[in-house]
């Protein structure tokens, strides 16, 4: 891969991408948890880890299916899409198989465990490799060619 042709996305443009992930998985996720289970889901007091069948599914299964899915169409989920970021193979900089990207949402497990110093690695390596990153052998770049819904 043409090193030299790159720029790598570092944390904080990173960070802004994952920020707008974020709302816009609680703007589709909160008002389905609020009809399943009510305003109740919210209540600290009488939460659980989990609440039922429905908070797995809507809370855990169908964000990841969603994230997989932008990742396998446009190598990016909305937020890396907003600021032209699109994650590549690290080894060829072509696009990552569906294996690498399964791959790298589970290796989110593993870089957030150790308080989230995995993700906080992206700051300070060469290639702005976050250890999901290096697990499934991808980069994330900035893109010459802005990444668009409809293309």
């Amino acid at each position: 891969m043409q090193e030299q042709n790159l720029e790598y996305a570092g944390f904080w443009v990173r960070l802004v991408a994952t920020a707008i992930d974020t709302v816009l998985v609680m703007l589709v996720t909160m008002p389905m948890l609020i009809y399943v289970y009510g305003w109740d889901y919210f209540d600290v007091e009488k939460s659980r880890t989990v609440e039922g069948p429905a908070d797995v599914l809507i809370g855990w299964v169908l964000p990841a299916i969603a994230v997989i899915a932008f990742w396998m169409q446009k190598q990016a989920t909305p937020g890396k899409m907003a600021l032209s970021l699109r994650i590549l193979d690290a080894e060829t900089g072509n696009k990552p198989s569906l294996g690498q990207f399964v791959g790298r949402y589970f290796g989110y497990l593993v870089a957030m465990l150790p308080l989230f110093l995995g993700l906080l690695w992206i700051a300070f390596d060469k290639r702005k490799q976050g250890w999901h990153d290096k697990l499934a052998g991808t980069v994330v770049v900035k893109s010459k060619t802005p990444v668009r819904f409809g293309s």
